[in-house]
């Protein structure tokens, strides 16, 4: 494999397995499957032996491993992926890119960005203002689990080939840096292991609010998944309006999965899902970032 996408999913399938994100139980169980679900199990299980295969990798055993541990891993992996390949598609996107893991440890939140910069000012007002805090909640406040932004420019890089800009005019553009301006949100980045019940309802909760609060751009608002089941694929993926496209870790062996060892109706959800654009492969998402 020489194409830079390629070898990048592929080492991303080969640190699921090192890092003991994707693994067996002692009953063969997989660690992205839902233990109460057949469906999900045989599903889940077949695209192991599928990444096995392709991997030439054996697959840790391991009985306990905490959903949180999981899902932190699979951020950093999604997170290491990006990185792998986004930044060095500057004939297509160029820029000075910075992508991040957050998460709701991190002191970098959605308001350190362009776009979002007026929901600190918003923040320390509920916090001085009880009754303000009371009717306008919290909810506004975001930490994607990744970001990618985009690093302001010094008028020197702007006007490199030609002049571009000078003194007197250009003064709010957000991408100047002499501007005094915060980075600019490329793309919010929703990785999540699994979709068990409503917790996958959360990603949709954080698009919503990244589009009503914004000024400016809108940032691509993006979901990962490893989630083996198409009826929860669809519960976010299906509609329009929120998330751009929910990526998932491995639609190739999915789909093969999914035939082999799914119901018709998971067959047919899974079809509909990917032929309405609504479920790409994570090989799909940094040249759908470079848009």
């Amino acid at each position: 494999m020489d194409a830079l996408i390629a070898n990048a999913r592929f080492h991303f399938h080969k640190q699921l397995f090192e890092t003991n994100t994707l693994t067996l139980t002692t009953a063969g169980i997989a660690s992205n499957a839902d233990t109460s679900s057949r469906g999900s199990k045989a599903i889940a299980r077949r695209i192991v032996d599928i990444l096995v295969e392709e991997q030439h990798h054996a697959v840790s055993t391991v009985d306990k491993i905490s959903g949180q541990t999981l899902g932190k891993q699979f951020e950093t992996l999604t997170m290491e992926f990006l990185r792998e390949t986004f930044p060095y598609l500057q004939n297509l996107r160029p820029g000075n890119w910075t992508i991040l893991q957050l998460g709701n440890n991190n002191k970098l939140k959605t308001s350190d960005f362009a776009q979002y910069e007026h929901l600190a000012y918003l923040n320390a007002l509920t916090t001085q203002n009880a009754q303000l805090a009371a009717a306008l909640g919290n909810d506004y406040l975001v930490a994607p689990d990744v970001v990618v932004y985009r690093d302001l420019y010094e008028d020197s890089e702007i006007n490199a080939a030609q002049p571009i800009v000078d003194d007197e005019i250009c003064k709010m553009a957000d991408i100047r840096k002499s501007n005094g301006g915060k980075p600019i949100l490329h793309a919010s980045v929703s990785a999540k292991y699994t979709m068990r019940s409503d917790r996958a309802q959360n990603s949709r909760t954080e698009a919503l609010n990244l589009i009503r609060n914004r000024k400016g751009h809108l940032p691509h608002i993006v979901v990962v998944t490893a989630e083996p089941m198409p009826n929860r694929l669809a519960s976010l993926a299906l509609g329009t309006g929120d998330i751009d496209c929910v990526y998932h870790f491995a639609l190739y062996e999915l789909i093969r999965a999914v035939k082999e060892a799914g119901s018709e109706d998971a067959v047919e959800t899974l079809e509909t899902l990917v032929q309405g654009k609504r479920l790409k492969d994570i090989s799909d998402l940094p040249l759908d970032l470079s848009v």
